[in-house]
């Protein structure tokens, strides 16, 4: 366990200390800063490095275990609504406790001057991710194929942006992009491993794999959709 967690560590250190130094130089060199701001930046770093590295230490002691256990046993129930419900439940509750949807929705409410709801949106992006999950979960079972599933999932979102409000677009394809976070996709790739590797004929590579890239088109599509809904 102490050697998990020190090569978290490392990790986050060779992540955090390349930007940490770019930041120093900045303010060293083209934005002359007071010491007090460049000792809270410091300070805060520290607090950062010291976050990541537990943060990920239980992502990989909790749940990338929990996410393959479950994943294995929804099989067993013989139910593939309740696969796909088990699916939906655990993506939305991933997705709500995602720390760059915190941050985006709360941008996104505070830019907005609170004309779009920073809860409203995080619950629209969730639905949005548990959504597309629970079809993964059917898409694995079934075997479709997962580049027409993207393909039309993209000319769905391309026509919606015809008919999205202009500051809703951006919002959009932002808030597809932080679903893609240490918290969700852990949790959401860990599930469709699980899943799929006690499944009959199928693949915890070709089968387990894309389900981010499929889930990250939910919350485009609803942001969208709630946009063209508030107009």
């Amino acid at each position: 366990m102490l050697n998990n967690l020190k090569d978290n560590f490392k990790e986050v250190l060779q992540a955090t200390l390349p930007i940490i130094l770019v930041v120093l130089v900045l303010l060293f060199v083209l934005v002359p800063a007071p010491l007090v701001l460049v000792s809270q930046f410091l300070i805060g770093a520290c607090f950062v490095i010291a976050g990541m590295t537990l943060f990920l230490f239980g992502v990989r002691m909790g749940l990338l275990p929990m996410g393959e256990a479950v994943g294995a046993y929804l099989p067993r129930r013989n139910s593939l609504w309740f696969a796909m419900g088990i699916a939906f439940v655990i993506a939305f509750a991933g997705t709500i406790a995602e720390p760059d949807v915190i941050v985006l929705t709360q941008q996104v409410n505070d830019a907005s001057g609170g004309t779009i709801s920073r809860d409203l949106l995080v619950y629209v992006i969730a639905i949005g991710v548990g959504f597309f999950v629970a079809v993964a979960m059917l898409r694995i079972v079934y075997g479709f194929s997962m580049r027409y599933l993207l393909a039309g999932s993209y000319a769905v979102v391309l026509a919606l942006s015809f008919f999205t409000p202009a500051n809703f677009v951006p919002v959009a394809f932002d808030s597809g992009g932080v679903t893609t976070g240490p918290m969700t996709v852990p949790l959401i790739l860990s599930l469709g491993i699980g899943f799929s590797s006690v499944l009959v004929r199928r693949s915890a590579i070709s089968d387990g794999f894309g389900l981010i890239g499929l889930a990250s088109v939910g919350p485009i599509i609803g942001v969208m959709v709630m946009g063209i809904l508030q107009r």
